[in-house]
């Protein structure tokens, strides 16, 4: 899996520095070296808590009480842990718990493929509970979880990065998985635009629950409340969770469709 992370994390930085999508912000250095220890903190995290919890979680769970063909449970297993998920990165936005980690995500102002990294570790070892009880109440088979976290890492990459896409190609695109110009207007400064496109592999979650949106142009990037804040130092970002913070975006618009 690693393999698989950081070949496409080369090819993507590449990319979206020959392709941008969006001006950048912030001097590079600064942001790459919290983004780049925010990742090795989290990385580290995430591997002492995931593999015993979710390890414990396997053989029981809805799909294996249903007895379905092996080819069936596996597809149902990626599209119900990739629903499920859809809902965890809502909760993140509207639990005040909760969004004060995943603020840590939101307040880097130059969204790009190294965005992807920027997790706090507290955030990321929640999400490792969460990610056990996905497992144990879903009754994923371990080969779906395998090929469903490949397929997510790489979408996750691929959505945060500042790469331009020709727009023909990008509309067909997020019909099926989030693409950057989706991921960009969740990245919004904009209240209302924050609260949309919560996917993460998968865009029909948010078509299905009416919170799809694109024909928008690229907005200002960052948290909202954060708007003239700069790049803090790599002590505050840890820090951030732990302090007063504004509350959670909370307002709602209807999306236009694709057309």
């Amino acid at each position: 899996m690693i393999k698989w992370f950081v070949g496409a994390f080369v090819a993507i930085a590449i990319a979206e520095r020959r392709h941008p999508l969006r001006r950048r912000v912030d001097p590079d250095a600064p942001r790459l070296i919290h983004n780049a220890a925010m990742a090795a903190i989290t990385a580290a995290i995430t591997a002492a808590l995931q593999k015993p919890l979710v390890g414990r979680a396997r053989h029981r769970g809805l799909l294996r009480r249903m007895n379905l063909p092996k080819p069936i449970r596996f597809i149902a297993s990626i599209l119900l842990l990739d629903y499920t998920l859809w809902w965890w990165h809502r909760l993140n936005h509207v639990a005040p718990p909760l969004w004060r980690f995943h603020l840590v995500h939101h307040i880097d102002r130059d969204l790009d493929v190294s965005t992807a990294l920027r997790f706090h570790f507290g955030e990321m070892g929640l999400a490792a509970f969460f990610r056990a009880a996905q497992v144990r109440i879903l009754g994923v088979d371990p080969d779906a979880l395998v090929w469903w976290q490949r397929m997510l890492l790489v979408s996750i990459l691929f959505h945060h990065s500042n790469l331009r896409l020709p727009e023909n190609v990008e509309r067909e695109l997020v019909r099926f998985i989030v693409t950057p110009r989706m991921h960009g207007i969740h990245h919004s400064q904009i209240e209302a635009e924050t609260n949309s496109n919560w996917s993460s592999l998968f865009s029909w979650w948010d078509m299905l629950h009416g919170t799809f949106i694109y024909d928008e142009p690229q907005p200002v990037i960052g948290a909202p409340g954060w708007e003239d804040a700069e790049e803090p130092g790599l002590g505050s970002l840890l820090a951030i969770p732990f302090r007063r913070t504004p509350a959670p975006p909370r307002s709602r618009r209807s999306a236009p469709s694709v057309r």
